[in-house]
């Protein structure tokens, strides 16, 4: 596994290294040294998927408060996504900053997320799905999220979402984001 260092404090894109014969392939998705080589949490607790049925789905932002915060890593296992990380951390170095990256079915590429910073994702094709693995088990009291078209972060989306959920809709920004 190859692991690149994003702006976006303590996040990382990873990407695996397939090794190929005339089977197919053989690719490493996690292994816990690396993980602890590179300062990561490796610690998985929970994993989750999300299919989404159209382009264009946007979900997100979406954290965990503490004492419930969670690092996660994220792959497009089916389709394609633009994930995005975006830094509500007031404390952190890259705090207001974002960050999109193209994760495909096909290229393999990972993001780990970590702990306090918020993530969401545009499908950029119709029946996309996402692997989500998590280093704390789901607290619903603890979800937090930012509004995905917050003026503060200026997220450039790759296109206008046309599927969001209320509750998304309904997520403050970055200066109503309430202080824990």
């Amino acid at each position: 596994m190859k692991f690149v260092p994003t702006d976006i404090f303590g996040a990382w894109l990873i990407v695996a290294e397939p090794i190929e014969d005339e089977r197919g392939s053989f690719a490493r998705l996690f292994c816990r040294r690396e993980f602890e080589a590179h300062g990561l949490n490796p610690e998985l607790v929970q994993c989750s998927t999300s299919f989404n049925r159209r382009s264009g789905t946007l979900r997100g932002l979406h954290f965990q408060a503490e004492p419930h915060a969670e690092d996660k890593i994220v792959r497009c296992t089916r389709g394609a996504i633009f994930d995005v990380v975006a830094d509500p951390r007031p404390a952190s170095p890259s705090y207001r900053q974002w960050r999109g990256f193209d994760l495909t079915a096909d290229n393999l590429a990972m993001l780990y997320v970590p702990r306090g910073v918020a993530h969401g994702f545009l499908t950029l094709r119709d029946d996309s799905e996402i692997l989500y693995q998590m280093s704390a088990f789901y607290h619903a009291e603890s979800a937090r999220g930012v509004r995905w078209d917050d003026p503060a972060l200026a997220i450039r989306w790759p296109r206008r979402p046309d599927v969001i959920s209320d509750r998304d809709r309904g997520l403050p920004t970055l200066a109503n984001l309430p202080k824990d």
